[in-house]
C-alpha cells in the first residue's frame, strides 16, 4: 500500500476508537534520513497509539534477496540505522508508545539481519547513544498545532 492508502486506513479505524500501532521498516534502501523524519512526523500527526520499528532483513530465494546479491541494493551501516532510530525518536510525540526499536528475525535463510548482531546489544548501543548525547523521544516535536500558519493568522 501507499501513503494515501495507509492514512486512509488509520483514519477510518480511528472513528471506531481502536489503538493503534504501525510497524515501520527504518533501513529500506531507497530511504533517507528525510524519510525518517517525515515517518515521525506523519505518525504524530496522525495520533497512532504506538509504534514497533523494525530493521529490514533480507530472505534467500525472494526478489530483493536476488537484488541484494547482485548488489543492486546497499544495505546501511548499524551506525546510521541507530542515528535513524534516534532522529525518528526525537521527530516523534512523545506520548506515543515505543513497543519496539528492533525487531528479531529468523536466521535461517537470510542473507541480511540486524547486521549479525543481537537485538538487545543493538538496543542497549541505542539506549547508550541517546543518554550521551542528551537526546530523548520528542525533544524535536514542535511542529503541530498550527506552527506552519501561525504567522499568516496574527
Amino acid at each position: 500500500h501507499g501513503l494515501a492508502e495507509f492514512l486512509d486506513a488509520v483514519l477510518r479505524i480511528k472513528k471506531y476508537g481502536f489503538e493503534i500501532c504501525t510497524h515501520l521498516i527504518l533501513n529500506l534502501p531507497w530511504d533517507n534520513q528525510r524519510d525518517v523524519i517525515e515517518n515521525a512526523k506523519v505518525l504524530s500527526v496522525l495520533s497512532v497509539d504506538q509504534i514497533k520499528l523494525h530493521a529490514l532483513y533480507i530472505v534467500q530465494d525472494t526478489v530483493l534477496g536476488q537484488w541484494y546479491q547482485a548488489g543492486g541494493i546497499k544495505m546501511i551501516s548499524l551506525d546510521e540505522y541507530i542515528e535513524r532510530i534516534i532522529c525518528f525518536l526525537e521527530y516523534l510525540d512523545p506520548s506515543i508508545v515505543i513497543q519496539r526499536l528492533i525487531g528479531r528475525a529468523p536466521q535461517e535463510r537470510t542473507l541480511f539481519v540486524n547486521w549479525n548482531t543481537s537485538w538487545w546489544k543493538i538496543q542497549e548501543k541505542i539506549e547508550e547513544k541517546m543518554r550521551i548525547e542528551h537526546r530523548y523521544q520528542g525533544r524535536l516535536f514542535d511542529y503541530t498545532n498550527g506552527k506552519a500558519v501561525r504567522h499568516f493568522l496574527k
